[in-house]
């Protein structure tokens, strides 16, 4: 049987406000060093966040967060009815080896090698109407005409004159102010996160992360040594106070401001203006991930949030992966000036650049003006697959489940409180049906079960049948608590329903 632990254990415990350290990493690390040297056995309990916080005259939230990272590190148990309890498995043993299969991060995303596009995959732009032809003469022209010069290692930023034509389009295109210097090459969004981390991070630095967000960038700043601070989202986008209160000394921020992935509201006004004035007064870099930017928000474009980077704060990241194809993969990085000799540096000892082929290429592709005409092709073609989707899923689903529209290149199917999206994923895709859970992308947020479904690569005749295969297979039977006014907002495909639509399930 195990004994609670009487309080008294931790009375010597105490937080000093004036070395600099997070009070919830002393907290954290005292309860730790307290659980190596045996002072608290295991099995032991601990007081309650509320009680303990009481006693170190802090907040409640520092102590959860304490907590948290304890238990994520394998040092506490919380169970609500058993309260916060040491570990039984002694510390520093390691866990026995899982015999399961390794899993893919995401599930539905385009994460499984040489597989061809399937209904409601997300992460992949529409491939059947990528002019292949055009890729091909032009990928032909630069292999016939290889000359010397390209056969010696090329600048550790990449091809100049693709950074050169990304920056020409950036300044002219999006309103980014910046030069070729600025920009360097990389293995897609991944790679650029990871040569920012490796440049940047200092194993220990805490990095705010949306929550829910991307598990396979959470992975990569983790790796890179970042201690990950999630900080909820609402329909403002990244909550900026509730990021101060749980990290005000934070090293990075990783944000989605222009369509959050994967709810999809952009970042307001408000939030933008608090957020870079956060990062001019402590010294944090924000890492702004444009993901889909060409294509968020088909009806209102939002504007990039390095527009607004007077301090010059801000690290702006691009791919091509979901705006030509993912098989390309290639991305760009976007640096404050201040910075540019430290990523050379990095890039020398990590190159993270794909094919020279490749970046020459997208550098024609860029400046003979087929990249702009091609955005203009598939925003259109979105706009129609988009509503054919939407529309096919209202004529389904009817009122049995709430659609989201989130601005983005998927839709967000929420289901009925009690279903468990990660099985019906499942069985959707063993179906053949590359459909993505929500609820695993969350953290500590709790984002209610859904399903998130790409229109990109779904011709218009074809979205009323996959709904129907989609229904059958998920068996959702129609709920009272769909019929009302998220029943009306259903039935108006251009109305605004990106914002708000998700704010009762953080």
């Amino acid at each position: 049987m195990i004994n609670p632990m009487p309080e008294p254990e931790l009375a010597e415990l105490r937080v000093d406000r004036s070395n600099g350290t997070p009070l919830h990493q002393q907290i954290s690390e005292r309860i730790k060093d307290a659980i190596s040297t045996g002072s608290l056995a295991p099995g032991a309990r601990l007081p309650s966040s509320r009680s303990l916080a009481s006693q170190l005259s802090v907040s409640r939230a520092t102590v959860e967060l304490a907590y948290s990272i304890l238990a994520g590190e394998g040092y506490l148990n919380r169970q609500h009815a058993a309260g916060t309890r040491v570990e039984l498995r002694p510390v520093g043993r390691p866990p026995e080896p899982s015999r399961r299969s390794p899993q893919p991060l995401m599930p539905g995303l385009a994460s499984e090698a040489a597989q061809l596009p399937r209904p409601f995959q997300i992460g992949l732009p529409a491939l059947d109407a990528f002019p292949r032809k055009l890729w091909s003469r032009l990928a032909g022209r630069h292999a016939r005409s290889l000359s010397l010069s390209r056969m010696v290692y090329q600048a550790t930023g990449g091809f100049g004159p693709l950074r050169q034509a990304i920056a020409n389009h950036l300044v002219i295109g999006r309103g980014i102010p910046c030069s070729e210097d600025q920009i360097f090459i990389s293995a897609g969004f991944l790679g650029a996160l990871a040569l920012i981390a490796r440049t940047l991070i200092t194993r220990g630095d805490e990095v705010w992360v949306e929550d829910p967000s991307f598990s396979p960038a959470r992975h990569t700043l983790e790796l890179a040594g970042g201690h990950l601070i999630p900080v909820p989202v609402d329909d403002e986008g990244i909550n900026v106070p509730a990021g101060l209160a749980l990290a005000p000394a934070a090293r990075l921020a990783l944000i989605t401001p222009a369509a959050q992935f994967p709810l999809g509201v952009a970042l307001s006004p408000r939030r933008r203006a608090h957020l870079m004035a956060w990062a001019a007064e402590t010294g944090a870099w924000v890492i702004e991930d444009d993901y889909g930017c060409e294509f968020n928000h088909l009806d209102r474009p939002v504007s990039a949030l390095k527009r607004l980077d007077h301090a010059d704060r801000v690290l702006h990241v691009g791919s091509f992966s979901n705006v030509l194809f993912p098989g390309l993969r290639l991305g760009y990085l976007v640096v404050p000036p201040s910075l540019a000799a430290d990523f050379e540096r990095t890039s020398a000892l990590l190159p993270l650049q794909q094919s020279l082929l490749d970046q020459m290429v997208v550098a024609d592709f860029i400046t003979q003006g087929h990249f702009v005409r091609h955005l203009a092709r598939m925003r259109s073609l979105y706009t129609e697959r988009k509503y054919a989707l939407v529309d096919a899923l209202k004529d389904v689903f009817c009122d049995s489940v709430q659609m989201n529209d989130t601005g983005s290149m998927h839709v967000l199917l929420r289901l009925p409180p009690n279903s468990d999206d990660v099985v019906l994923a499942n069985r959707a895709r063993a179906h053949g049906m590359a459909t993505t859970a929500l609820s695993p992308m969350g953290l500590r947020a709790s984002t209610g079960p859904g399903l998130l479904l790409g229109f990109t690569n779904m011709a218009p005749d074809a979205a009323k049948d996959a709904a129907r295969r989609l229904k059958s297979l998920l068996a959702i039977p129609a709920s009272p608590q769909y019929r009302s006014s998220q029943g009306a907002r259903m039935a108006l495909p251009d109305a605004d329903i990106s914002s708000g639509a998700f704010a009762d399930h953080i």
